[in-house]
């Protein structure tokens, strides 16, 4: 086993570092007359940039020092973000650059190529031969002219291509993640949605729950992003929250001052928390106590009596490995059937249990939409459900795209959220 997964991260090195090399030879050597200046600063870049992404990754799943995590986070994770896009751009520019190369040939003016001069063996004189008496004198020889550019401007006019397609695509790919970082620093945007429940009563029909999922505090993302996702909530005044997972990217010690902002929630039911996949690396334990602290109610494979329906929660799948995974039996054992039941489980792939224990509605979070696209395209292939509601059966799933990110605090294609529930009574 350790065997297969070490020849995996070898394979998964050295696809990375073809790309990297590819993306050098196309933005710095082909960008450059020769070695200088320019080239070095290019090579240092292209270097730099992976290394400071992997440092990211391993000071985070190894519990660096705080200060360090964020002085590596900021630039490594950016650079997952812009190396993917600079690589999806250079590809593209491929196809580009045959056109260029086409236009730049046609505008350029034919130029007349400058002929070689003849080697003179050393010490002899480069005369002319004197005519011959009574003979007529020997004609100016002419050189023929040049049908196309001379070879020096070939070199030239490449490296005019070079520049041209290669700016394009780093300016493309700086763009893009510029464009994408921002929106998820501003903080997420409110969706609302109406869910038709076959067993909820009259008496709670317009019931509203706000679904956030996947804040995903760190060193990137600290006390003021948090800030602004309470502050999003409270203002579409809930009757209920629900916090289900992925709360957090690192300990209590380190982003405890980070969540208090939690602690000013505020609806007329309670806020409600289930763990997510990244507390199960972060010490879920702990951060249970901790949000219970700041306010929260925890269900830990629980469920309580809401008017007019149940509400449940279920651990994440993560928590198998410490023993405290899901417990569907337990959450939704010895209930009354004939009562509507809302789950909370942070994976939308629960769902085929939930539909198994009769559950109404599942909400959910995990997939962050698919974050960066076209990683929708791979979270499609490992989630039932991307983002947005769909039904099961006789059971309706709804899947957040998640407040903040992991990794890169970027997302393109697939705009953060905080999504209002509205529950509907068929009786209504």
């Amino acid at each position: 086993m350790i065997v297969v997964f070490v020849l995996v991260g070898l394979a998964v090195l050295a696809a990375f570092g073809a790309l990297h090399w590819y993306a050098w030879r196309r933005l710095v050597r082909d960008t450059t007359r020769g070695p200088g200046l320019a080239r070095r600063t290019g090579t240092v870049v292209i270097v730099t940039g992976p290394v400071l992404m992997f440092a990211a990754l391993i000071a985070e799943r190894t519990g660096a020092p705080f200060w360090l995590q964020r002085v590596l986070g900021w630039p490594g994770f950016l650079w997952m973000a812009f190396s993917l896009y600079l690589l999806l751009a250079l590809v593209a520019a491929e196809f580009v650059r045959p056109l260029v190369r086409r236009l730049v040939e046609r505008e350029a003016p034919a130029e007349v190529a400058v002929p070689r001069p003849e080697r003179v063996p050393a010490g002899t004189a480069a005369t002319e031969p004197e005519p011959e008496l009574g003979s007529a004198p020997a004609p100016e020889s002419k050189q023929p002219e040049s049908a196309g550019p001379s070879r020096a401007a070939a070199p030239s006019r490449r490296l005019f291509v070079s520049r041209v397609v290669g700016g394009a695509a780093a300016a493309a790919a700086v763009g893009t993640v510029g464009y994408g970082t921002y929106g998820v620093l501003r903080g997420p945007g409110v969706k609302r949605v109406t869910v038709p429940l076959a067993k909820l009563p009259r008496s709670a029909h317009g019931f509203r729950i706000a679904v956030v999922s996947d804040i995903h505090l760190s060193p990137v993302l600290g006390r003021g992003f948090a800030q602004r996702v309470v502050d999003t909530i409270n203002s579409t005044q809930p009757d209920l929250i629900a916090v289900v997972g992925d709360l957090v990217d690192g300990s209590v010690k380190d982003l405890g001052p980070a969540a208090a902002p939690l602690s000013q929630l505020k609806a007329r039911h309670g806020s409600y928390f289930v763990t997510g996949n990244h507390e199960y690396f972060s010490g879920a334990g702990q951060w249970v106590e901790e949000v219970r602290r700041l306010g929260l109610n925890p269900l830990e494979n629980a469920r309580t009596e809401l008017a007019g329906f149940d509400l449940a929660g279920v651990n994440d799948v993560a928590g198998e490995s410490e023993g405290r995974g899901p417990d569907f039996g337990k959450a939704l054992g010895d209930r009354d059937t004939t009562r509507a039941v809302v789950l909370l489980a942070h994976q939308p792939v629960q769902i085929h249990e939930a539909v198994r224990h009769d559950v109404d509605l599942q909400l959910s979070g995990h997939t962050h939409g698919g974050q960066l696209w076209p990683g929708n395209l791979v979270a499609a292939a490992a989630n039932p459900t991307v983002a947005g509601l769909e039904r099961y059966g006789d059971t309706q799933l709804y899947v957040s795209r998640g407040a903040g990110a992991w990794g890169p605090p970027t997302r393109v294609g697939a705009p953060s959220d905080i999504t209002v529930v509205e529950l509907a009574s068929k009786q209504a």
